[in-house]
């Protein structure tokens, strides 16, 4: 594979079975769907009758034509709050090994769907009443049925929603379709030897899933914008996070162990690097606005944290090489996955009359 031989030349080493073992970047493998299920997964995807008061669906926030991201620094939030993170893209998510930039999930979907639908500042559902909802609707009441999971449901929606992410895969790059241009090809090398961003950004998804304190900046909203600082008090609260109301940091993976180690405040997920090209801006908190600004800071060694990881160092990379680099991660986007195939096209009524006798109606 031309890549193994770019990172072999990178690194010094010629192609080995070794090397392929462990510098194994390539395309993301479409998963086995359900093609019923995840179909009745689209439809939720993009129904706002998920949200409490029917204002928000999922695609809100994970835009296809944004690679199932946003364009917003910190994202949207229910009605009466603000979001305090940036929204990530969910292409190839179904492969994640951790949930959230706090990694504070692990794999399974069914509890990472039920935390979106149901947390008060994501989309405030109380989900007994969303099945009520979906029961009076004719398509659901026949999707459910034609993926087999009976009249509409709690249960069903969380499994029909991550059969319908196995879907969003990427496809196309010129990284996969080993098309790269010549500076792409540089920036591969780099990216794989002098500038070292393979440590944490391995495989397929060119993601390690572990949390890493890399200094990101904090984005001061969060605690200027009284709807912002109050949705993370929220969370911060739920969540245990000592002093809360006196912060002015998220402390990130700092959440998991809940310990007095303070080794990983400040720490996040390693983000994949698929699909850059259509989801800035970046990091957890949308602080850094372009692929340059992005190699920049990782040039200069990343931010000032005492915890800082000790992988990160100065790069000394000049401008030339940065241009190569950010040439390569501009290779790691495909093809949008904005057709039918991938976006609920059809109108969905998210206020329909209801049925006068509802409680009395068997489906």
């Amino acid at each position: 594979m031309k890549q193994l031989a770019i990172i072999a030349a990178a690194i010094g080493l010629a192609a080995s079975p070794a090397l392929a073992d462990d510098a194994d970047f390539g395309a993301v493998e479409q998963p086995d769907v359900n093609a019923a299920l995840a179909e009745l997964g689209k439809r939720l995807f993009f129904d706002e009758r998920l949200s409490g008061d029917r204002s928000l669906s999922c695609a809100s926030c994970h835009v296809p034509e944004l690679g199932f991201a946003t364009d917003e620094a910190l994202s949207t939030a229910y009605t009466g709050s603000e979001g305090f993170r940036n929204a990530p893209t969910l292409i190839n998510s179904a492969q994640r090994a951790r949930w959230f930039h706090d990694g504070r999930l692990g794999t399974n979907l069914n509890d990472v769907t039920r935390e979106m639908l149901t947390e008060t500042y994501m989309m405030n559902m109380d989900m007994r009443i969303m099945q009520e909802r979906l029961k009076q609707d004719p398509v659901y009441v026949e999707m459910f049925a034609a993926a087999g999971k009976g009249e509409p449901s709690n249960g069903g929606v969380r499994n029909a929603i991550p059969e319908y992410l196995k879907t969003l895969t990427s496809r196309g790059s010129d990284f996969d379709e080993d098309d790269m241009s010549d500076a792409a090809e540089r920036g591969f090398a780099l990216f794989a030897g002098k500038a070292n961003c393979a440590a944490c950004h391995t495989g397929d998804r060119f993601t390690d899933d572990q949390l890493h304190v890399t200094g990101v900046p904090e984005n001061s909203e969060i605690w200027s914008d009284p709807m912002r600082h109050h949705t993370y008090v929220a969370f911060a609260k739920f969540q245990g996070i000592q002093n809360y109301m006196n912060l002015r940091e998220d402390v990130g993976g700092h959440i998991v162990a809940k310990t007095a180690d303070q080794s990983m405040r400040r720490s996040f997920v390693t983000p994949t690097l698929r699909e850059l090209t259509y989801t800035a801006p970046y990091m957890h908190n949308g602080v850094i606005a372009t692929l340059a600004d992005v190699v920049d800071f990782y040039d200069q060694g990343g931010g000032d944290l005492p915890n800082k990881s000790d992988i990160l160092k100065p790069l000394g990379l000049s401008d030339a090489e940065k241009a190569d680099l950010v040439a390569f991660l501009e290779a790691l986007s495909g093809d949008p996955l904005t057709s039918e195939d991938h976006v609920w096209t059809d109108e969905i009524d998210a206020d329909p009359e209801a049925f006068a006798n509802w409680r009395d109606i068997q489906n």
